[in-house]
């Protein structure tokens, strides 16, 4: 009987030691190569929605920026725990908006943007043309009118080691405002 009473206990710590492995395997996966990422506010709309959940690849695994990416990063001259928005420029490159028309160039070439929401109306206090610095990216939100970006000297140009990460998958999507549903077919690859 006692031998039963041993196997049972040692079954027991065998299955909590995996169990612990397998959370400390976890919190290192969530703390140096994903994160979770819950979107907040309509600045991204129509392609990210508010309470969109994104899986986000950490900083030092995701490579160069590029415009078009869609990353996560932190500014506390926004006093935001973290701000979604997509790369338009990257070190080195030249941004102008004719506000105007709505059109936005990158080194004299006007951006195919079928992601925006509308056109770019909204100054919010850069000048332009503006010179991406060295180790930064110039970021906008989809949603450009109801959006705080690089366009507003608060936030400016972005160094890159303020952003945490690429978001790369959306895992969960948030309801519509329009419908109050989730739309579940938009899950998959963030661009």
């Amino acid at each position: 009987m006692e031998e039963k009473e041993n196997a049972k206990a040692k079954g027991y710590y065998e299955a909590l030691q995996v169990f612990i492995k397998n959370i400390l395997l976890m919190m290192l996966l969530f703390t140096f190569v994903f994160r979770l990422s819950v979107v907040r506010g309509h600045s991204m709309l129509p392609s990210l929605q508010e309470q969109d959940l994104l899986l986000v690849v950490s900083r030092p695994l995701c490579g160069e920026f590029q415009p078009g990416d869609i990353v996560v990063l932190q500014k506390t001259s926004l006093q935001l725990n973290q701000i979604i928005k997509r790369v338009i420029a990257t070190e080195g490159q030249v941004v102008d908006i004719d506000f105007g028309t709505g059109t936005v160039y990158v080194d004299g070439q006007r951006l195919q943007e079928d992601y925006v929401n509308e056109p770019t109306y909204r100054e919010e206090g850069m000048e332009f043309p503006l010179r991406v610095p060295e180790g930064s990216v110039f970021v906008m939100g989809d949603n450009r009118n109801h959006s705080t970006d690089s366009r507003d000297a608060r936030l400016g140009t972005v160094d890159v080691r303020y952003i945490a990460g690429k978001a790369k998958i959306l895992l969960f999507p948030g309801a519509s405002e329009e419908t109050g549903r989730r739309d579940f077919g938009r899950i998959g690859g963030v661009d």
